[in-house]
Protein backbone atom coordinates (compact mmCIF):
# COMPACT_ATOMS: atom_id res chain seq x y z
CA UNK A 1 0.00 0.00 0.00
CA UNK A 2 1.61 3.51 -1.05
CA UNK A 3 1.20 5.98 1.97
CA UNK A 4 0.29 9.65 0.86
CA UNK A 5 3.94 11.21 1.23
CA UNK A 6 5.01 8.63 -1.25
CA UNK A 7 2.00 9.64 -3.31
CA UNK A 8 2.77 13.50 -2.92
CA UNK A 9 6.35 12.72 -3.84
CA UNK A 10 5.12 10.76 -7.39
CA UNK A 11 2.98 13.52 -8.72
CA UNK A 12 5.21 15.95 -7.32
CA UNK A 13 6.23 18.72 -10.27
CA UNK A 14 7.35 22.22 -10.47
CA UNK A 15 3.98 23.32 -11.71
CA UNK A 16 3.45 23.80 -8.44
CA UNK A 17 6.56 26.49 -7.64
CA UNK A 18 3.74 29.06 -9.01
CA UNK A 19 1.44 28.83 -6.14
CA UNK A 20 4.46 28.18 -3.38
CA UNK A 21 5.01 31.68 -2.05
CA UNK A 22 7.35 30.79 1.01
CA UNK A 23 9.78 29.01 -2.06
CA UNK A 24 9.85 31.43 -4.25
CA UNK A 25 11.14 34.19 -1.86
CA UNK A 26 13.34 31.66 -0.59
CA UNK A 27 14.45 31.12 -4.18
CA UNK A 28 14.87 34.75 -4.73
CA UNK A 29 16.74 35.32 -1.87
CA UNK A 30 19.36 32.54 -2.74
CA UNK A 31 19.74 34.11 -5.93
CA UNK A 32 20.26 37.61 -4.36
CA UNK A 33 22.74 36.17 -1.74
CA UNK A 34 24.68 34.29 -4.99
CA UNK A 35 24.88 37.73 -6.79
CA UNK A 36 26.16 39.59 -3.99
CA UNK A 37 29.40 36.76 -4.00
CA UNK A 38 29.62 36.90 -7.55
CA UNK A 39 30.27 40.55 -6.99
CA UNK A 40 32.98 40.79 -4.39
CA UNK A 41 35.19 38.92 -6.47
CA UNK A 42 35.39 41.73 -8.67
CA UNK A 43 36.50 44.08 -5.65
CA UNK A 44 40.22 43.96 -5.76
CA UNK A 45 42.30 44.34 -3.22
CA UNK A 46 43.85 47.98 -2.24
CA UNK A 47 47.08 48.60 -3.78
CA UNK A 48 47.27 45.53 -6.44
CA UNK A 49 49.06 46.07 -10.01
CA UNK A 50 46.33 44.20 -12.03
CA UNK A 51 48.75 43.60 -14.71
CA UNK A 52 51.71 42.13 -12.20
CA UNK A 53 49.38 40.20 -10.73
CA UNK A 54 47.77 38.59 -13.84
CA UNK A 55 51.35 37.54 -15.09
CA UNK A 56 52.52 36.26 -12.08
CA UNK A 57 48.85 34.26 -11.83
CA UNK A 58 49.76 32.30 -15.13
CA UNK A 59 53.00 30.84 -13.91
CA UNK A 60 51.37 29.44 -10.67
CA UNK A 61 48.05 28.92 -11.90
CA UNK A 62 48.91 24.86 -12.42
CA UNK A 63 49.22 24.67 -8.87
CA UNK A 64 47.09 24.97 -5.59
CA UNK A 65 46.37 28.32 -6.80
CA UNK A 66 44.37 27.18 -10.05
CA UNK A 67 42.55 25.01 -7.44
CA UNK A 68 41.50 27.53 -5.26
CA UNK A 69 40.68 30.17 -7.96
CA UNK A 70 38.34 27.37 -9.65
CA UNK A 71 36.53 27.26 -6.16
CA UNK A 72 35.64 31.38 -6.08
CA UNK A 73 35.28 31.97 -9.02
CA UNK A 74 38.01 33.73 -10.21
CA UNK A 75 38.65 35.83 -7.19
CA UNK A 76 41.98 34.31 -6.80
CA UNK A 77 43.30 35.40 -10.00
CA UNK A 78 41.93 39.08 -9.68
CA UNK A 79 42.65 39.03 -5.70
CA UNK A 80 39.51 40.13 -4.88
CA UNK A 81 38.19 40.48 -1.45
CA UNK A 82 36.36 36.94 -1.76
CA UNK A 83 40.01 35.43 -2.29
CA UNK A 84 40.31 33.31 0.43
CA UNK A 85 36.41 32.39 -0.19
CA UNK A 86 34.77 29.69 1.77
CA UNK A 87 37.77 27.77 2.23
CA UNK A 88 38.95 28.85 5.42
CA UNK A 89 35.42 27.77 7.02
CA UNK A 90 35.51 24.31 5.48
CA UNK A 91 38.80 23.40 6.63
CA UNK A 92 37.56 24.77 10.17
CA UNK A 93 34.82 22.37 10.21
CA UNK A 94 36.67 19.59 9.01
CA UNK A 95 39.42 19.88 11.97
CA UNK A 96 36.28 20.51 14.12
CA UNK A 97 34.78 16.98 13.30
CA UNK A 98 38.22 15.10 13.18
CA UNK A 99 38.55 16.91 17.07
CA UNK A 100 35.63 15.20 18.21
CA UNK A 101 36.52 11.72 17.38
CA UNK A 102 39.92 12.05 19.61
CA UNK A 103 38.71 14.61 21.97
CA UNK A 104 36.57 13.36 24.90
CA UNK A 105 35.11 16.70 25.60
CA UNK A 106 34.39 17.62 22.30
CA UNK A 107 32.30 14.48 21.77
CA UNK A 108 30.17 14.42 24.69
CA UNK A 109 29.52 18.07 23.26
CA UNK A 110 28.40 16.59 20.07
CA UNK A 111 26.14 14.60 22.24
CA UNK A 112 24.41 17.50 24.05
CA UNK A 113 22.38 17.80 20.90
CA UNK A 114 21.31 21.75 19.69
CA UNK A 115 23.29 23.30 22.64
CA UNK A 116 26.47 21.17 21.73
CA UNK A 117 26.07 21.97 18.08
CA UNK A 118 25.95 25.37 18.75
CA UNK A 119 29.14 25.08 20.83
CA UNK A 120 30.86 23.30 17.91
CA UNK A 121 29.62 25.99 15.57
CA UNK A 122 31.13 29.07 17.39
CA UNK A 123 34.78 26.65 18.00
CA UNK A 124 34.45 26.12 14.09
CA UNK A 125 34.21 29.87 13.66
CA UNK A 126 36.94 30.77 15.66
CA UNK A 127 39.32 28.29 14.10
CA UNK A 128 38.01 30.10 10.88
CA UNK A 129 39.32 33.24 11.94
CA UNK A 130 42.74 32.14 13.10
CA UNK A 131 43.20 29.96 9.85
CA UNK A 132 42.35 33.22 7.45
CA UNK A 133 44.44 35.39 9.19
CA UNK A 134 47.45 32.70 8.58
CA UNK A 135 46.18 31.99 5.06
CA UNK A 136 45.52 36.00 4.42
CA UNK A 137 49.18 37.11 5.82
CA UNK A 138 51.30 34.43 3.84
CA UNK A 139 49.08 35.75 0.52
CA UNK A 140 50.44 39.14 1.43
CA UNK A 141 53.79 37.96 1.95
CA UNK A 142 53.96 36.08 -1.23
CA UNK A 143 52.70 39.64 -3.10
CA UNK A 144 55.10 41.68 -1.60
CA UNK A 145 58.00 38.98 -2.59
CA UNK A 146 56.41 38.98 -6.39
CA UNK A 147 58.08 42.05 -8.38
CA UNK A 148 55.74 44.42 -9.04
CA UNK A 149 52.66 43.56 -7.90
CA UNK A 150 51.92 45.46 -4.69
CA UNK A 151 52.75 49.26 -5.33
CA UNK A 152 54.03 50.00 -1.39
CA UNK A 153 55.15 47.15 0.05
CA UNK A 154 54.87 46.77 4.25
CA UNK A 155 53.55 46.30 7.28
CA UNK A 156 50.52 48.70 6.26
CA UNK A 157 49.64 46.50 3.20
CA UNK A 158 50.10 42.96 5.22
CA UNK A 159 47.28 44.45 7.69
CA UNK A 160 45.18 45.62 5.32
CA UNK A 161 44.99 42.43 2.96
CA UNK A 162 44.81 40.60 6.42
CA UNK A 163 41.87 42.68 7.52
CA UNK A 164 40.18 42.67 4.21
CA UNK A 165 40.77 38.98 3.14
CA UNK A 166 39.69 37.63 6.41
CA UNK A 167 36.50 40.00 6.76
CA UNK A 168 35.38 39.00 3.32
CA UNK A 169 36.05 34.98 4.65
CA UNK A 170 33.81 36.04 7.76
CA UNK A 171 31.33 37.86 5.44
CA UNK A 172 31.06 34.28 3.31
CA UNK A 173 30.57 32.54 6.26
CA UNK A 174 28.21 34.54 7.19
CA UNK A 175 26.07 34.46 3.97
CA UNK A 176 26.48 30.37 3.58
CA UNK A 177 24.51 30.72 7.22
CA UNK A 178 21.88 32.81 5.55
CA UNK A 179 21.40 30.98 2.53
CA UNK A 180 21.23 27.63 4.46
CA UNK A 181 18.65 29.46 7.10
CA UNK A 182 16.58 31.83 4.84
CA UNK A 183 17.13 30.13 1.29
CA UNK A 184 16.67 26.90 0.04
CA UNK A 185 19.61 25.81 1.94
CA UNK A 186 23.34 23.89 1.55
CA UNK A 187 24.97 27.78 1.91
CA UNK A 188 28.29 26.63 1.81
CA UNK A 189 28.02 24.28 -1.67
CA UNK A 190 25.98 26.77 -2.95
CA UNK A 191 28.74 29.50 -2.85
CA UNK A 192 31.44 26.66 -4.28
CA UNK A 193 28.93 25.59 -6.70
CA UNK A 194 28.19 29.29 -8.19
CA UNK A 195 32.16 29.97 -8.34
CA UNK A 196 32.79 26.72 -10.39
CA UNK A 197 29.80 27.35 -12.55
CA UNK A 198 30.43 30.70 -13.49
CA UNK A 199 34.04 30.24 -15.30
CA UNK A 200 32.25 27.60 -16.71
CA UNK A 201 31.01 29.41 -20.28
CA UNK A 202 34.36 31.32 -20.06
CA UNK A 203 36.43 27.84 -19.87
CA UNK A 204 34.58 26.68 -22.58
CA UNK A 205 35.08 29.43 -24.90
CA UNK A 206 38.90 29.32 -24.26
CA UNK A 207 38.76 25.11 -25.38
CA UNK A 208 36.85 26.66 -28.65
CA UNK A 209 39.18 29.02 -28.85
CA UNK A 210 42.33 26.83 -28.64
CA UNK A 211 40.67 24.71 -31.15
CA UNK A 212 40.30 27.09 -33.67
CA UNK A 213 43.87 27.99 -33.37
CA UNK A 214 44.67 24.65 -33.55
CA UNK A 215 46.36 23.94 -30.17
CA UNK A 216 43.56 21.39 -29.45
CA UNK A 217 42.21 18.73 -32.25
CA UNK A 218 38.88 19.11 -33.02
CA UNK A 219 38.32 15.13 -32.21
CA UNK A 220 39.83 16.06 -28.87
CA UNK A 221 37.24 18.75 -28.31
CA UNK A 222 34.28 16.33 -29.43
CA UNK A 223 35.69 13.99 -27.01
CA UNK A 224 35.82 16.43 -23.94
CA UNK A 225 32.26 17.11 -24.33
CA UNK A 226 31.36 13.59 -24.38
CA UNK A 227 33.18 12.78 -21.95
CA UNK A 228 31.39 15.32 -19.76
CA UNK A 229 28.02 14.20 -20.38
CA UNK A 230 29.07 10.94 -19.49
CA UNK A 231 30.71 11.40 -16.37
CA UNK A 232 27.70 13.48 -15.28
CA UNK A 233 25.33 10.98 -16.04
CA UNK A 234 27.93 8.41 -14.04
CA UNK A 235 27.81 10.86 -11.10
CA UNK A 236 24.05 10.98 -10.94
CA UNK A 237 23.66 7.03 -10.95
CA UNK A 238 26.37 6.41 -8.29
CA UNK A 239 25.58 9.33 -6.26
CA UNK A 240 22.20 8.10 -5.66
CA UNK A 241 23.26 4.62 -5.32
CA UNK A 242 22.51 3.46 -1.74
CA UNK A 243 22.79 -0.11 0.29
CA UNK A 244 19.13 0.00 2.61
CA UNK A 245 19.67 -2.33 5.49
CA UNK A 246 16.34 -3.60 6.85
CA UNK A 247 15.37 -2.64 10.40
CA UNK A 248 12.60 -3.91 12.35
CA UNK A 249 10.64 -2.45 15.15
CA UNK A 250 8.80 -5.17 17.59
CA UNK A 251 5.06 -4.89 18.14
CA UNK A 252 4.36 -2.70 21.08
CA UNK A 253 1.62 -1.76 23.47
CA UNK A 254 0.28 1.49 24.37
CA UNK A 255 -2.37 1.25 26.72
CA UNK A 256 -5.37 -1.27 25.57
CA UNK A 257 -3.59 -0.93 21.96
CA UNK A 258 -1.35 -3.17 20.59
CA UNK A 259 0.43 -2.21 17.79
CA UNK A 260 2.02 -4.28 14.73
CA UNK A 261 5.49 -4.34 14.65
CA UNK A 262 7.01 -1.82 11.59
CA UNK A 263 10.18 -1.89 9.43
CA UNK A 264 12.24 0.48 7.94
CA UNK A 265 15.55 0.83 6.00
CA UNK A 266 18.79 2.68 7.09
CA UNK A 267 20.36 4.07 3.75
CA UNK A 268 23.60 3.82 3.17
CA UNK A 269 25.05 6.10 0.73
CA UNK A 270 27.78 4.77 -1.93
CA UNK A 271 29.84 7.71 -1.29
CA UNK A 272 29.61 9.29 2.02
CA UNK A 273 32.64 11.08 1.90
CA UNK A 274 31.15 13.39 -0.99
CA UNK A 275 33.21 15.50 -2.83
CA UNK A 276 36.17 15.94 0.51
CA UNK A 277 38.68 13.17 -1.02
CA UNK A 278 39.36 14.78 -4.23
CA UNK A 279 39.66 18.07 -3.07
CA UNK A 280 41.84 17.17 -0.15
CA UNK A 281 44.03 14.83 -2.58
CA UNK A 282 44.69 17.75 -5.22
CA UNK A 283 45.27 20.11 -2.53
CA UNK A 284 48.11 17.83 -1.39
CA UNK A 285 49.42 16.62 -4.59
CA UNK A 286 49.35 20.58 -6.13
CA UNK A 287 51.86 22.10 -3.15
CA UNK A 288 54.97 21.33 -4.28
CA UNK A 289 53.72 22.69 -7.96
CA UNK A 290 53.03 25.64 -6.03
CA UNK A 291 56.20 26.24 -4.28
CA UNK A 292 58.48 25.72 -7.55
CA UNK A 293 56.19 28.66 -9.14
CA UNK A 294 57.29 31.02 -6.66
CA UNK A 295 60.94 29.69 -5.91
CA UNK A 296 61.53 30.17 -10.13
CA UNK A 297 63.87 27.15 -9.86
CA UNK A 298 66.13 28.50 -6.87
CA UNK A 299 65.28 25.41 -4.72
CA UNK A 300 67.50 22.05 -4.12
CA UNK A 301 68.02 20.36 -7.15
CA UNK A 302 65.83 16.99 -5.79
CA UNK A 303 63.03 19.26 -4.82
CA UNK A 304 62.85 20.05 -8.58
CA UNK A 305 63.06 16.25 -9.39
CA UNK A 306 60.24 15.60 -7.08
CA UNK A 307 58.16 18.38 -8.58
CA UNK A 308 58.17 17.60 -12.02
CA UNK A 309 57.51 13.78 -11.20
CA UNK A 310 54.55 14.87 -9.76
CA UNK A 311 53.47 17.32 -12.56
CA UNK A 312 50.16 16.39 -14.74
CA UNK A 313 49.71 13.65 -16.74
CA UNK A 314 52.88 11.80 -14.32
CA UNK A 315 52.85 8.12 -13.64
CA UNK A 316 54.04 9.05 -10.14
CA UNK A 317 51.22 11.86 -9.80
CA UNK A 318 48.95 9.46 -11.33
CA UNK A 319 49.64 6.81 -8.48
CA UNK A 320 49.73 9.05 -5.75
CA UNK A 321 46.46 10.88 -6.97
CA UNK A 322 44.42 7.91 -6.43
CA UNK A 323 46.12 6.54 -3.67
CA UNK A 324 45.39 9.73 -1.46
CA UNK A 325 41.70 9.66 -2.67
CA UNK A 326 41.33 6.07 -1.59
CA UNK A 327 42.88 7.33 1.45
CA UNK A 328 40.41 9.83 2.31
CA UNK A 329 37.31 7.96 1.08
CA UNK A 330 37.69 5.66 3.96
CA UNK A 331 39.56 8.37 6.38
CA UNK A 332 36.15 10.97 6.47
CA UNK A 333 33.37 8.31 5.79
CA UNK A 334 34.74 6.86 9.43
CA UNK A 335 35.44 10.52 10.65
CA UNK A 336 31.11 11.40 9.08
CA UNK A 337 29.68 8.13 10.07
CA UNK A 338 29.70 6.29 13.41
CA UNK A 339 28.34 2.88 13.73
CA UNK A 340 29.00 2.30 17.49
CA UNK A 341 26.60 5.64 17.66
CA UNK A 342 23.89 4.45 15.23
CA UNK A 343 23.77 0.99 16.65
CA UNK A 344 22.96 2.18 20.06
CA UNK A 345 20.41 4.91 18.86
CA UNK A 346 19.12 1.62 17.05
CA UNK A 347 19.11 -0.50 20.39
CA UNK A 348 17.36 2.38 22.32
CA UNK A 349 14.40 3.03 19.92
CA UNK A 350 14.19 -0.76 20.05
CA UNK A 351 15.01 -1.17 16.30
CA UNK A 352 16.87 -4.37 15.06
CA UNK A 353 18.68 -5.56 12.32
CA UNK A 354 17.08 -8.97 10.96
CA UNK A 355 19.30 -12.05 12.49
CA UNK A 356 21.45 -9.44 13.89
CA UNK A 357 22.07 -9.22 17.55
CA UNK A 358 21.61 -5.50 18.75
CA UNK A 359 24.31 -3.58 19.98
CA UNK A 360 28.21 -4.44 19.27
CA UNK A 361 27.37 -7.46 16.97
CA UNK A 362 24.58 -4.65 14.62
CA UNK A 363 28.13 -2.01 14.79
CA UNK A 364 30.35 -4.56 13.73
CA UNK A 365 27.69 -5.47 10.77
CA UNK A 366 26.94 -1.75 9.58
CA UNK A 367 30.47 -1.33 9.78
CA UNK A 368 31.48 -4.59 7.60
CA UNK A 369 28.70 -3.50 4.97
CA UNK A 370 29.90 0.24 5.06
CA UNK A 371 33.41 -0.53 4.54
CA UNK A 372 32.25 -2.80 0.87
CA UNK A 373 30.53 -0.24 -0.10
CA UNK A 374 33.10 2.42 0.36
CA UNK A 375 35.51 0.34 -1.41
CA UNK A 376 33.03 0.53 -4.11
CA UNK A 377 32.61 4.59 -3.49
CA UNK A 378 36.41 5.26 -3.71
CA UNK A 379 36.71 3.41 -7.27
CA UNK A 380 33.61 5.59 -8.27
CA UNK A 381 35.40 8.38 -7.18
CA UNK A 382 39.26 7.56 -8.11
CA UNK A 383 37.53 7.02 -11.94
CA UNK A 384 35.66 10.14 -12.03
CA UNK A 385 38.76 12.53 -11.22
CA UNK A 386 41.33 9.80 -13.18
CA UNK A 387 39.86 10.35 -16.43
CA UNK A 388 39.19 14.15 -16.63
CA UNK A 389 42.69 14.10 -16.01
CA UNK A 390 44.39 12.18 -18.60
CA UNK A 391 42.67 14.75 -20.70
CA UNK A 392 43.56 17.92 -18.63
CA UNK A 393 47.40 16.47 -18.92
CA UNK A 394 47.81 15.37 -22.24
CA UNK A 395 45.13 17.89 -24.15
CA UNK A 396 45.50 20.77 -22.39
CA UNK A 397 41.97 21.29 -21.41
CA UNK A 398 41.23 23.99 -19.02
CA UNK A 399 40.79 22.82 -15.14
CA UNK A 400 37.62 23.76 -15.34
CA UNK A 401 36.67 20.23 -16.69
CA UNK A 402 38.77 18.08 -14.51
CA UNK A 403 36.59 15.43 -12.31
CA UNK A 404 36.59 17.58 -8.91
CA UNK A 405 34.74 20.57 -10.59
CA UNK A 406 32.03 17.80 -11.96
CA UNK A 407 31.48 15.83 -8.92
CA UNK A 408 30.71 19.36 -7.29
CA UNK A 409 28.51 20.45 -9.22
CA UNK A 410 26.38 17.69 -9.82
CA UNK A 411 25.90 16.91 -6.31
CA UNK A 412 25.49 20.06 -5.31
CA UNK A 413 22.47 20.44 -8.27
CA UNK A 414 21.36 17.02 -6.72
CA UNK A 415 21.02 18.13 -2.96
CA UNK A 416 19.29 21.41 -4.37
CA UNK A 417 17.08 20.11 -6.15
CA UNK A 418 16.15 17.98 -3.44
CA UNK A 419 15.71 20.63 -1.00
CA UNK A 420 13.20 22.62 -3.56
CA UNK A 421 11.26 19.46 -3.60
CA UNK A 422 11.20 19.01 -0.29
CA UNK A 423 9.81 22.65 0.15
CA UNK A 424 7.23 21.93 -2.64
CA UNK A 425 6.42 18.79 -0.72
CA UNK A 426 5.64 20.76 2.66
CA UNK A 427 3.85 23.37 0.73
CA UNK A 428 1.42 20.57 -0.89
CA UNK A 429 1.20 18.50 2.74
CA UNK A 430 -0.32 21.88 3.98
CA UNK A 431 -2.65 22.07 1.64
CA UNK A 432 -4.06 19.11 2.22
CA UNK A 433 -4.30 19.82 5.60
CA UNK A 434 -6.20 23.30 5.33
CA UNK A 435 -8.44 21.48 2.99
CA UNK A 436 -8.96 18.71 5.70
CA UNK A 437 -9.29 21.40 8.04
CA UNK A 438 -12.33 23.49 5.81
CA UNK A 439 -14.03 20.02 5.05
CA UNK A 440 -14.93 19.18 8.58
CA UNK A 441 -15.84 22.87 9.27
CA UNK A 442 -18.57 22.50 6.81
CA UNK A 443 -19.98 18.88 8.03
CA UNK A 444 -20.04 20.85 12.09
Amino acid sequence: MVSAAEQLAANLNFGALGKAEELKKRIWFTLGALIVFRLGTYIPLPGINPDALTDVFKNAQQGIIGLFNMFSGGAVERMAIFALNIMPYISASIIIQLLTTVSPSLEAMKKEGEAGRKKLNQYTRYLTVILAVFQAYGIAVGLESSQGVVAEAGWFFRISTVITLTGGTMFMMWLGEQITSRGIGNGTSLIIFAGIVAELPGAFVRTLELGRQGAIATPIILLVLVMVVAVIAFIVFMERAQRRLLIQYPKRQVGNKLYEGQSSHLPLKLNTAGVIPPIFASSLLLIPTTIASFMQGAGPEWFGTVTRLLGHGQPLYMVAYVALIIFFCFFYTAIVFNPVETADNLKKHGGFIPDIRPGERTAEYIDYVLTRITVVGAGYIAAVCLFPELLISYAAVPFYFGGTSLLIVVSVTMDTVSQIQGHLLAHQYEGLVKKSKLRGGRRK
